[in-house]
């Protein structure tokens, strides 16, 4: 079929697989500045200026990402997908405690990249509608693997949830946020939790 021009006209389809394309070039430009941006100047940076460096309008910016929320959501999924693997590759420790401990410690380590992350986190466990939140049910999932062999190692009190766990951990992170110049606060501040929540450990009353 041609067009009023002499030019053919394209399929349907056609048009809508280029534009399919276009869309995923457009999100993946806008999640790649995200991550700068918010890198360097927090989880609060100007979304303007995200769209402005990704080559976009806002409005493109928030037809792919309805709030700040969802944009930071997709940021953080790629360090979701890095802890996942991180407590599969602990599951098998033949230390469940000390597995238990290297993976809180990576998600130190990954909530530090972004300033402000903690504090959402922190919120989206208590906000199921948040799109911070979907990213809340693997975490616990994995977390609760790990979480349950240490103890039944006897190494953690029965009590303990991962839910709690979690957000003494993002506590943790936003504590080391806050305290750039002690680099070594996060550690102290996991250990001490942890010695706390050890089964042999559990307060008298």
């Amino acid at each position: 079929m041609t067009t009023g021009t002499g030019q053919q006209a394209r399929p349907p389809q056609e048009s809508a697989r280029a534009m399919r394309a276009d869309a995923r070039r457009n999100y993946e430009r806008l999640l790649a500045e995200a991550r700068t941006a918010f890198a360097e100047h927090g989880t609060g940076a100007s979304l303007e200026d995200v769209a402005r460096r990704a080559g976009v309008g806002i409005g493109t910016l928030y037809r792919h990402f309805p709030n700040r929320h969802a944009l930071m959501s997709a940021v953080w999924e790629d360090a979701v997908s890095d802890l996942l693997a991180r407590s599969h590759a602990l599951i098998d420790d033949p230390q469940p405690c000390s597995a238990l401990v290297a993976w809180l410690r990576a998600i130190v380590t990954h909530a530090g990249e972004y300033r402000g992350l903690s504090s959402a986190l922190m919120s989206a466990s208590h906000d199921d509608s948040s799109a911070l939140s979907r990213c809340s049910k693997p975490m616990r999932e994995a977390g609760s693997t790990l979480l349950a062999r240490a103890q039944e190692a006897g190494a953690v009190r029965a009590d303990v949830s991962i839910s709690d766990l979690l957000q003494l951990t993002n506590a943790i992170s936003l504590a080391a946020e806050e305290t750039p110049d002690d680099p070594e606060l996060a550690d102290r501040l996991l250990l001490l939790t942890l010695r706390g929540l050890k089964a042999d450990e559990r307060p008298t009353a």
